[in-house]
């Protein structure tokens, strides 16, 4: 880069070069205007920009291309290309986009274009008297060209060499030693790391961010980039000693619950899911670190419930939901629950009927106004489903069956699905 750079600096003077009379830098002086012009233009004419989540051109490309047209400027006033020093900040945004996923050739891609639309607005303003600046003028872009080329390409390979060995960490093999069961003394030996004696074990859902049901955005960074949010506030909330085994749409997260880790509760779920963009379930238990297995298999069965009876977004133990979980265990009791409802399944306006009166309270014009029906069409359903079922819901058992034979019923539907 040296080289360049001085080669670059004899053919100016270190003078800044001028065109039409004025700094050639000046087409380029209201960064902030033009860098917003250029990201619209890079979302309408550069293709794989067109996929980019709303949230990324607006922050992380914009920032750059601001970065990118200071040093353009300072280039054509100076004569000189910039030092690793002012590339430092190309460099950070190269890895985070390797760990987001983002396609190498749209970085540079974009790079390409956005140096492209830079000096075409510098031509611009030339005369056929001003062809001696446009060539040095020429090299010196095309040599920041080569320099960003060179800077993000090395970052993003390293950052991406990097992000595909932590896949083997010793982290990683500490989460899945304890998820096997190993014993304590055995995992520390392996890994080096300290082993808890107990631990808060979570089962997390992550709903999908906005973005990622956008037909217009590539759903895969989207899901990258919500998930690269949801690790670092884990991280940060927990000091960086929590262990995590996260998709997208969720995982297991295994926290220390020594006397001096805080513990994942209801307001720090909300914290992680403010951070994410997204809605999360969460169950959790703690026990000693020799129950892992156990209660990572009890907080998934306990996930299972949650999602399957509609519980909002939150975090939820065993306590919360003793009486569902015990009686929706899988065996004949849960059957033969669900198979009270087996007469309406070539009635489907009948279950949802079932099922919208009993969220609703009973309440048939709030049923009929759910419906789009008329409550007299709600009393004409209510009644077929006493003759068909035998439950009759103007009673309290009735209505006590009808919620536990519902449950018991979106569970089997549930156990029927093939898992995602």
């Amino acid at each position: 880069m040296t080289s360049n750079s001085g080669a670059e600096e004899s053919r100016t003077g270190g003078l800044t070069i001028t065109v039409a009379g004025r700094p050639a830098s000046r087409s380029l002086a209201d960064i902030n205007k033009l860098a917003t012009q250029m990201v619209g233009h890079f979302a309408d004419n550069v293709a794989p920009c067109h996929t980019l989540p709303g949230e990324q051109l607006h922050g992380d490309v914009t920032a750059v291309t601001q970065t990118c047209l200071r040093m353009a400027v300072d280039v054509l006033d100076q004569g000189t290309l910039p030092d690793e020093a002012q590339l430092a900040h190309l460099r950070e945004a190269a890895a985070q986009w390797a760990r987001e996923g983002v396609p190498l050739d749209t970085i540079i891609h974009t790079y390409h274009e956005g140096i492209k639309v830079g000096f075409d607005l510098i031509a611009a303003q030339a005369s056929p008297d001003d062809f001696s600046e446009l060539i040095p003028a020429f090299r010196l872009v095309m040599g920041l060209l080569d320099t960003f080329t060179v800077a993000v390409s090395t970052a993003y390979v390293e950052e991406h060499h990097l992000v595909a060995g932590q896949h083997h960490s010793a982290t990683q093999t500490l989460m899945s030693a304890l998820l096997a069961g190993h014993t304590a003394s055995a995992v520390a030996r392996q890994t080096g790391l300290p082993v808890a004696q107990n631990y808060q074990v979570v089962s997390m859902a992550i709903a999908p961010h906005p973005d990622e049901l956008d037909p217009r955005v590539n759903t895969k960074i989207a899901a990258r980039r919500k998930l690269r949010r949801v690790q670092s506030a884990i991280g940060s909330l927990f000091h960086g000693r929590a262990l995590t085994l996260l998709s997208n749409k969720g995982g297991t997260v295994l926290i220390p619950a020594d006397t001096d880790m805080p513990r994942l509760t209801s307001a720090l779920l909300e914290e992680i899911s403010a951070t994410a963009e997204a809605p999360i379930i969460a169950t959790q238990a703690t026990g000693p670190t020799d129950t892992i297995p156990t209660l990572s298999e009890e907080t998934h069965e306990l996930m299972d419930l949650v999602r399957a009876i509609r519980r909002p977004p939150g975090l939820y133990q065993m306590q919360d939901l003793l009486i569902e979980y015990q009686i929706t265990r899988p065996g004949p009791a849960r059957d033969h629950l669900a198979a009270t409802l087996a007469p309406l399944e070539n009635h489907p306006e009948l279950l949802e009927t079932l099922r919208v009166h009993l969220e609703t309270g009973l309440n048939r014009k709030g049923t009929g106004r759910r419906m789009h029906i008329h409550p007299n069409t709600v009393d004409y359903r209510l009644r077929r489903i006493t003759q068909t079922t035998g439950i009759d819901l103007a009673l309290p058992e009735g209505i006590s069956r009808a919620h536990i034979a519902l449950l018991a019923l979106d569970l089997e539907q549930q156990a029927m699905r093939p898992s995602s």
